[in-house]
């Protein structure tokens, strides 16, 4: 006796389970709001990736099944092809290769002809990364590096400008990632993604905010100078504590006009031990890579007058539960979360393993820059300052 399978989701509840998923929800919030099992949900998620088939219409253009049935009527008749175009209002051409298309003026069927014409019409077809095994090597060959998509699609651009077949967008490569279906590029180079997600998933709604101490004597961020605003120049840092679990912490710091990124490794959270760290780090700099530095409002950097008395180096502090003022810093941080994903002890990690983690970094092209790397960038930027 044969089983009968759990029924599946209705065309409503897709419909609402996409816009729910669109809008942030997590699939236990979907879950309970369409009444189903998490095993349902993530099934019909999973199927296309996270991604949202497209609706399938017919082409306004396109013969209906109602005019291939006037077709079929027509032919059985004996009428010609032109008598028959007249009665459709169609063009004569168009019912001439509807027919020839489809078996012929004998052989000819309406429901044949819509069935093969539907078929046809399906997407996607074979996309250039399936059909060009060239630039799947040279696609997964980046990705196995950590390179984001956008960084692939955006390099491929510059070193092949005049070479199209070598060119391919970022969405084509994270469609090829999470649609296994397609089966151009291997699962296992999903972990390489910064975020390490199988499936699309929409930006969250909002967010929490910190509360941060008061620190003595800072300097806003509104003083620093302007050249440090338009990164006109080098030598204008970002600055802050990348945590982790059991109060383990590393300093990243940013250089604004390169988006040269530097770690440092620190024992513990308190201002003489992340200023030292600091003052130490900014001795090995040349003169003209120490402008400023930009922190948020975290008690780290309290001491932040004896690390400007030792470097000679202006500390600059954001607003209040304001981060999008330390964005080249905060877009960094997420990147690096990479490499130290969310619940990492940093305090494993040694000097030597963090420099290897920012060289990676900085070996990596990026669209803000050209698609330049950081490393190149400031090297030139150096060069050019006399």
């Amino acid at each position: 006796m044969l089983k009968e399978g759990r029924p599946g989701l209705t065309d409503t509840q897709k419909a609402e389970m996409w816009q729910r998923w669109k809008a942030g929800q997590s699939t236990d919030e979907i879950c309970h709001a369409l009444g189903r099992k998490w095993s349902s949900v993530l099934e019909q998620l999973s199927l296309s990736g996270g991604l949202q088939p497209r609706v399938r219409r017919r082409a306004a253009r396109a013969l209906t099944f109602a005019e291939r049935e006037e077709v079929s009527r027509g032919l059985c008749a004996g009428r010609s092809l032109r008598c028959i175009a007249r009665g459709l209002g169609r063009a004569p051409s168009t019912v001439s290769r509807e027919v020839a298309r489809h078996w012929g003026r004998y052989g000819y069927r309406a429901n044949h002809a819509d069935y093969e014409a539907s078929v046809a019409a399906l997407r996607p077809k074979p996309c250039r990364l399936q059909l060009n095994a060239r630039l799947r090597r040279a696609v997964a060959g980046r990705l196995a590096l950590e390179w984001s998509p956008e960084q692939i699609s955006g390099w491929l651009k510059k070193h092949y400008p005049t070479d199209e077949t070598m060119h391919v967008s970022h969405e084509t490569i994270y469609k090829s990632l999470f649609i296994q279906a397609r089966g151009v590029l291997k699962k296992e180079l999903v972990k390489h993604l910064r975020t390490r997600r199988s499936i699309r998933r929409a930006r969250a709604k909002g967010g929490r905010e910190q509360l941060r101490g008061k620190i003595s004597g800072a300097i806003s961020i509104r003083e620093r100078p302007a050249e440090a605003e338009d990164r006109a120049v080098p030598g204008h840092w970002e600055g802050d504590l990348l945590c982790g679990p059991h109060h383990s912490q590393i300093i990243t710091l940013v250089e604004r006009h390169s988006r040269f990124t530097t770690l440092i490794k620190v024992k513990d959270a308190k201002t003489e031990t992340v200023v030292n760290a600091l003052v130490r780090h900014a001795r090995t700099l040349p003169r003209k890579l120490k402008r400023s530095l930009t922190w948020d409002r975290g008690k780290e950097m309290a001491g932040h007058k004896s690390f400007s008395v030792a470097t000679d180096v202006k500390v600059y502090f954001c607003d209040p539960s304001s981060p999008w003022q330390r964005g080249t810093n905060e877009n960094t941080n997420g990147l690096l979360r990479q490499y130290f994903p969310k619940g990492t002890d940093l305090s494993g990690y040694t000097q030597p393993q963090l420099d290897k983690v920012a060289l990676r970094l900085n070996q990596r092209p990026r669209e803000t820059l050209g698609f330049e790397t950081p490393a190149d960038k400031l090297r030139q930027s150096v060069a050019s300052i006399t």
